[in-house]
């Protein structure tokens, strides 16, 4: 298969090299375009007011990859991907492995989920890898699972909007308890910005967030289908199916009568 790769903790990541160079020795033909440093919580943001730039990298892959180092966001280096670096449309968009979960609503801010979802925007499959360890070093069973999932899809493949945001525990292959589908999880941040003063006696704030537990929602999943927190931290790899289209189908109905309502304020708007 035709593989793009990228991610949002930058070209040297340790991450992005384990994922690149396991699909790559497995045969597979690998483009990597990521960003030329870390772009960590950039969300799906684009550069508009200044040029992107895009080098290629030697020697930091496997001999048969293809590599740029771009400066802009993890979106900007599929977008450029696609449009302009590669000759033709990969089969699969591939961001991660990202040093960190992507769990519940960290998707929102997650560049490693953006970069995939880029993908899916253009009609290509996209699936987002992540670690749920800031410190583990050790990228080899979730870049085992990766390769074993891209040959899963190589025979059965996804439909072009769809984007798997896989997580895989911190722990050895033989800890792993196996594989669960699941759906988004619900987890919140206390969002604290501690104020500091630097040497030239400015204020500067920095954001710092402690994590609060998994709030359970009331979808109509919660009975049979677990949340992806719920499951990681049973040690499953978790995959989890997600869309771009946002729209909330219970508004629609819920909101119906709204709109004749509203209607008749549509004269003082004018």
């Amino acid at each position: 298969m035709r593989l793009l790769v990228s991610n949002d903790d930058g070209i040297f990541s340790l991450g992005i090299r384990s994922l690149a160079n396991t699909l790559a020795e497995a045969g597979h033909e690998v483009f990597v375009v990521c960003p030329d440093r870390e772009r960590s919580a950039t969300g799906h943001g684009l550069t508009l007011h200044q040029p992107i730039r895009a080098d290629r990298v030697e020697s930091v892959f496997h001999p048969a990859i293809k590599a740029w180092a771009c400066s802009g966001t993890p979106s900007d280096c599929v977008k450029l991907a696609l449009w302009a670096l590669l000759e033709e449309k990969p089969d699969l968009v591939l961001s991660g492995i990202n040093h960190g979960s992507n769990l519940g609503t960290d998707v929102l801010y997650s560049g490693t989920v953006s970069a995939a979802m880029e993908g899916v925007i253009e009609g290509i499959p996209g699936i987002a890898f992540s670690l749920t360890s800031f410190s583990s070093q050790d990228f080899v069973p979730a870049a085992n699972f990766a390769r074993s999932l891209v040959a899963k899809l190589e025979k059965r493949p996804l439909p072009p909007s769809m984007l798997l945001n896989v997580n895989v525990p911190a722990v050895k292959s033989e800890a792993i308890a196996g594989v669960a589908v699941t759906r988004q999880g619900v987890r919140r941040y206390i969002d604290v910005f501690e104020k500091r003063v630097d040497p030239r006696g400015k204020t500067y704030y920095w954001l710092a967030g402690e994590l609060l537990e998994e709030v359970e929602d009331s979808s109509e999943f919660a009975e049979v289908i677990p949340t992806d927190v719920q499951a990681n931290r049973q040690n499953y790899i978790t995959i989890t199916p997600l869309q771009y289209n946002l729209t909330a189908s219970k508004g629609l109905e819920n909101l119906k009568d709204w709109a004749k309502e509203l209607s008749n304020y549509a004269p003082l708007i004018s």
